[in-house]
């Protein structure tokens, strides 16, 4: 006959129990979270498929060229396997991506990855620069607003919120250029970098400025900082509208709840009620309208950097849109969806830093 188990192994148990069920619990969530990043990837392949194959351009004819014979011409197709089936095509698509194979650039000669590696990072830090301007101008802003409510700043944060949703890009950033760059000389011209300064530092990072601390280029470093603080300023300042305008409606929202009379009822101090109780409770949205911010400046920043020639990956998906280069084309396009993934995973995994309830 058992004996009846004590209370310190009935506790084991349990606590065992609990710990397969925590552990199992993890492992759907990991295998969740892997189903639909596949899924999502899934569908871009497919969405960047259909679009090279419905656009009016014959790949082929932009090979060989439209005095090419009939057997060269049916020669090409096959190689590059248009006389497959759709189903078969859109396999040997995804295989060649897995690959990092994303085609030849008609317009360089080179491959399209090489290309993207190569403008991709100019991109990556005009966007970046341009969203710590939005993160520590826009969300103060707006949390000043709300604080105070219907007063001359809040004035001021819906006015510069209004401007930046009503003023084209592409003209501010010539009226940029205009004032601070042919009259003031208060900034470099067009272009990321003068031509006496090319080479002068190591690419480590991509980045000009960081590369340039890096190497202990001062001269280089000043430089490239002279040419993005106007784009950037100028994509900054939209940032600021978007992060300010959102930042108040937040925390409007939440300097209205119960909890927040409470806390002032109870003595605490204005900027602790603002800053820590209220303002705290905005982070998780806040997150998800700052890297959804990111991401539009990463894709969007096309007419900045058209204005300010800066050879960013908006600049060469514009040169490929217009000499109907569908390699170039979809490989921009497939990397700017995966850095939209990337920055949700990211956003993702924040919110269970920033946000107990999430865990």
């Amino acid at each position: 006959m058992s004996m009846p188990a004590t209370p310190l192994e009935t506790l084991r148990r349990s606590a065992a129990r609990h710990a397969s069920v925590r552990w199992t619990l993890r492992v759907l969530r990991v295998l969740r979270w892997v189903v639909t990043l596949a899924v999502t990837f899934v569908g871009l392949l497919a969405v960047t498929f259909v679009i090279g194959r419905k656009v009016p351009i014959d790949p082929v004819l932009m090979v060989v060229g439209d005095r090419a014979s009939a057997t060269a011409y049916a020669a090409a197709r096959a190689q590059l396997g248009l006389d497959q089936p759709l189903a078969v095509q859109f396999w040997l698509y995804a295989r060649d991506v897995l690959h990092g194979n994303l085609g030849v650039s008609l317009l360089t000669a080179n491959p399209v990855i090489d290309d993207i590696r190569r403008v991709f990072p100019a991109t990556l830090e005009l966007a970046t620069l341009a969203t710590l301007i939005g993160v520590l101008v826009g969300v103060p802003l707006g949390v000043i607003a709300a604080a105070r409510h219907n007063r001359w700043i809040d004035h001021v944060a819906r006015f510069v919120g209004l401007i930046g949703s009503s003023v084209p890009v592409f003209w501010l950033g010539l009226m940029g250029l205009l004032l601070f760059y042919a009259r003031l000389h208060w900034v470099s011209g067009p272009g990321r970098l003068d031509p006496v300064f090319d080479g002068m530092a190591d690419t480590h990072t991509g980045s000009l400025l960081i590369d340039a601390l890096i190497a202990g280029e001062w001269d280089v470093f000043f430089n490239a900082l002279s040419h993005i603080v106007l784009p950037a300023a100028i994509l900054g300042y939209y940032s600021v509208a978007y992060l300010s305008r959102m930042t108040r409606s937040f925390m409007l929202d939440q300097l209205s709840q119960e909890y927040v009379t409470t806390a002032r009822a109870k003595g605490l101090p204005e900027r602790r009620v603002i800053w820590v109780h209220a303002f705290g409770n905005i982070m998780v949205p806040l997150l998800t309208v700052i890297a959804l911010s990111y991401s539009f400046l990463l894709e969007g920043s096309v007419l900045t950097e058209i204005v300010f020639a800066w050879p960013g990956i908006g600049s060469y998906l514009t040169g490929a849109l217009l000499n109907a280069d569908m390699n170039a084309v979809l490989g921009s396009t497939l990397v700017i969806g995966v850095t939209f993934i990337a920055l949700n995973l990211l956003t993702d995994a924040l919110y269970r830093v920033f946000d107990p309830r999430a865990r």
